[in-house]
């Protein structure tokens, strides 16, 4: 079996952000770059499951800039044996990113689609919900555990009552959770084959999909700084505070 692992360039989670002096976009200038923390998680979980002989080849795609694939030999560096780069300078939404992958999903046929739930630019939670609708998958999101059976996969999910366990038919799509695992470091000697494993490169616009943005980004724009908070003597002072000052209640 084959398992696609989708993975996103985010900027490093150890990163603070700001954003352009213009407030046009959030300033990448200099920035270190990282796969998604969540996608990191989807390549573990697929690397693990080969490495259990459930899967026969692990292939990571990654949609965006060239300098992606830098993100992509380092999935492989990881245990993923070859890349796919479908190279486009433009920030995409869900749909269209799901709609890339599912051309990709055509062409791959994969048993198995990982991806992380979110990313933590957007956090949109959308695209593997998309991707399974497209593709007429079965779908396991936020999954905190992942087994076999034979032709059907269970996956455990964390929901708001306790534990939730969904079996899926194969093919199917699954979102990963942070309780699923932790990922790996990548050695050096796997940094070092890595270059030589395979990565393909596609142009995004020769897939024919429609990467037309249906939002349009306005500003960007740090969030207002909390006021420094005060002790009171009393509760009458308490609640005349609430009353008078922030006019919280009446």
């Amino acid at each position: 079996m084959k398992i696609m692992v989708p993975i996103k360039r985010v900027v490093d989670y150890n990163v603070k952000v700001r954003p352009n002096s213009d407030g046009s976009d959030v300033d990448l200038a200099n920035v270190k770059m990282a796969i998604n923390p969540f996608c990191e998680i989807a390549v573990e979980e697929a690397i693990r499951l080969k490495e259990r002989g459930k899967a026969d080849e692990v292939v990571v795609v990654c949609i965006g800039p060239s300098k992606a694939q830098e993100q992509l030999r380092a999935a492989m560096a990881l245990g993923a044996d070859r890349a796919i780069l479908v190279e486009t300078d433009l920030s995409l939404e869900p749909l269209a990113i799901a709609k890339i992958l599912q051309k990709i999903y055509d062409q791959e046929s994969p048993g198995l689609v990982i991806l992380g739930k979110q990313s933590i630019d957007g956090d949109n939670n959308q695209t593997g919900q998309m991707l399974a609708a497209l593709c007429g998958l079965p779908q396991g999101t936020f999954a905190s555990e992942v087994t076999f059976n034979e032709s059907s996969i269970y996956v455990t999910r964390e929901v708001d009552g306790g534990l939730e366990t969904l079996e899926l038919q194969l093919p199917a799509v699954v979102t990963t959770d942070l309780r699923l695992n932790e990922p790996r470091y990548a050695a050096l000697p796997n940094i070092m084959k890595a270059k030589k494993k395979p990565l393909e490169t596609l142009a995004a616009d020769s897939i024919g999909v429609d990467l037309t943005p249906r939002t349009k980004l306005l500003s960007v724009s740090t969030p207002p700084e909390r006021a420094a908070g005060i002790k009171v003597a009393s509760v009458d002072e308490l609640i005349e505070k609430l009353k008078n000052e922030a006019k919280v209640i009446s």
